[in-house]
């Protein structure tokens, strides 16, 4: 920032600046700088000009909201760049981005306006997500646009992002914090989507003693690259450790022992930094040692330096996925079981991340077991039903056992007060991680989240839709629009085809569909197909589906109900210029 002295000066002087005297800048001299943050303007004065100064020389800029009055929004542009360069380093090979990459310096928000680039990084983060065959790619128009960018957002949401807050129209518009937030998110993801016991079944040797695996589970993927970066520190014989992502980073001496450790032979990483003076230029010749493993990536040496969080975060979990270093058991290791996520714990799990809950959820057993993202999610699905007077959020060691079931207890009656099965079902099942019991409740939790989602929607007021409701809705859907498909319940074999569900959504709006795409579905792998190109297509036209082409194709009945809901909400809404604007879901009454 300038200080007051040297706006001073900058005042009496500015006059100079041009030949004229005019105390005006060109616009011509800072055609890039201008086009990125004032627009059309013809000239710069001081005020301006001061401004830009703060953006370039600190790496930040304020927005305006345009939702929040008085509300500004800083925006940092070391973020900028690290996502561009990220999406350029990782998507230049797609064939159906070459008219939009390399994404320059100030391009990002225009780049990302046609949903394409969004897409795909999704794709890159969670593999699969996005049925390509449902993505516009030729000819696009504002309304195709809006649709990929709808089709982004809902996708987004189903590997855990939060988007509430942000529709297609903050996208093509190019809203800066909340492209930033939400790409960060995606990132953030496919980051961290390999640092689990499957992928890399080497993070058993982070286990301190009396541990289990169980322990390992509880951690956030940031503490788990703490305990990793410090693993590692120990085995290089220094006494640095890592406890944060920020001042601890500044110096790149931890960095620098960390790839010297890390790199395999061969590679030619040095400790050679450590002998560089000033923060700067030590983690600038850090960076020349980190590109011999390619991995200098989200980080410049400013960004070390200044200790931001987020980008060190990813250029860490970005060295974990390249160069873990840590060997698979052998053969005289012992080394319990791996038990993987399921499915269905997955899709929970996203949803509850989805829907903003604080802290994330990582592990669900672990992660509910103080009752805090329970009461969360009920506050969401009816507002105002919990007495947060009787929540405990702080937990001290001596009575932090009791409080968290305490906690529990009170989330179960919660569930009683909205009906739900909840039978045998005690406080301490939650607090101990009851596998069977946990999934009980957190089911009946995203049901009555999706039914409360659908009474706003078709202004039912207090009564839920109940199953023969949305059953019957989905047959007459299909009949007045001429099908012949229909069903006869969310366990009816033949939705595993997945042919109802793409006849729903061409009901519910014609033209998505792309019939000549769909496979007649008597293999498996047909019906795979046809299941993921629906749950795509689906998203597409705005509605909030979850769940994954294996739960229609296996006809798995709860998360079946959910999709037949979901399009059924997603029918009332009006034509809503394509948007995804978040509905908040509501139950009055019981």
């Amino acid at each position: 920032m300038l200080s007051r002295e040297q706006l001073t000066d900058l005042n009496e002087n500015f006059p100079t600046v041009s030949e004229s005297g005019s105390g005006f800048l060109p616009r011509s001299d800072m055609r890039e700088l201008m086009d990125q943050h004032f627009g059309n303007e013809a000239q710069i004065d001081v005020d301006k000009f001061a401004k830009l100064f703060d953006t370039q020389v600190s790496g930040a800029y304020q927005t305006h909201s345009s939702k929040q009055e008085n509300v500004q929004h800083t925006i940092r542009v070391e973020e900028e760049v690290a996502f561009s360069n990220w999406i350029n380093s990782n998507l230049s090979d797609d064939s159906d981005l070459k008219r939009l990459l390399p994404v320059q310096q100030g391009e990002l928000y225009t780049k990302i306006q046609d949903g394409l680039v969004i897409c795909k990084l999704i794709n890159l983060a969670v593999p699969g997500t996005i049925d390509e065959r449902a993505i516009n790619k030729k000819n696009l128009n504002t309304y195709t646009k809006l649709e990929n960018l709808t089709l982004a957002l809902m996708s987004s949401q189903a590997i855990g992002c939060n988007i509430i807050n942000i529709d297609n129209i903050d996208l093509s518009k190019g809203t800066a914090h909340l492209v930033l937030g939400l790409l960060w998110q995606i990132i953030r993801i496919g980051l961290f989507n390999q640092i689990d016991l499957q992928h890399c079944p080497g993070l058993f040797r982070l286990l301190r003693d009396g541990e289990t695996l169980d322990d390992l589970r509880r951690l956030s993927p940031e503490e788990i690259l703490m305990r990793w970066v410090n693993y590692h520190l120990e085995r290089a014989g220094t006494p640095r450790r890592l406890h944060n992502f920020t001042s601890d980073i500044v110096d790149s001496e931890i960095y620098t022992y960390l790839l010297h450790q890390i790199a395999p032979n061969g590679s030619g990483v040095t400790l050679s930094p450590l002998g560089v003076q000033g923060n700067v230029p030590r983690a600038g010749a850090m960076l020349d040692e980190a590109e011999k493993l390619d991995c200098r990536e989200f980080v410049t040496a400013n960004d070390v330096a200044a200790g931001n969080y987020k980008l060190n975060l990813a250029f860490v979990a970005n060295l974990f996925n390249k160069h873990p270093m840590l060997p698979d058991p052998g053969a005289d290791e012992v080394v319990e079981d791996v038990v993987e996520e399921t499915r269905e714990e997955k899709t929970y799990r996203n949803w509850m991340n989805s829907m903003g809950v604080d802290p994330y959820v990582n592990w669900l057993y672990g992660d509910l077991q103080n009752g805090v993202v329970i009461f969360q999610l009920y506050d969401i699905i009816r507002p105002g039903m919990v007495t947060w007077k009787r929540v405990v959020r702080q937990f001290h060691k001596l009575r932090g056992m009791m409080d968290q079931i305490q906690n529990c207890n009170y989330a179960v009656e919660l569930g009683k007060q909205l009906r739900f099965s909840l039978v045998g079902i005690q406080g301490k099942d939650i607090y101990d991680g009851n596998q069977t019991l946990t999934l009980a409740l957190v089911w009946q939790l995203m049901r009555a989240y999706t039914l409360s989602v659908l009474a706003q929607c078709t202004q039912s007021g207090d009564s839920l839709p109940a199953d023969k409701d949305i059953v019957a809705w989905v047959n007459e859907k299909l009949a007045k629009s001429g099908k012949t498909t229909s069903i006869r319940s969310f366990q009816d074999p033949t939705i595993s085809t997945g042919k109802v569900v793409l006849d729903l959504i061409d009901s519910i709006k014609p033209n998505v569909i792309d019939f000549g795409l769909v496979k007649g579905g008597q293999s498996n792998e047909e019906k795979m197909s046809n299941a993921k190109y629906a749950i795509t297509c689906g998203r597409k036209i705005g509605a909030k589906i979850y769940a994954l082409p294996e739960d229609i194709v296996e006809v798995k009945p709860k998360m079946v109900l959910t999709v037949f809901a979901c399009l059924m909400a997603r029918d009332y809404l009006p034509d809503m210029k394509e948007a995804s604007a978040p509905i908040a879901p509501m139950i009055n009454g019981h």
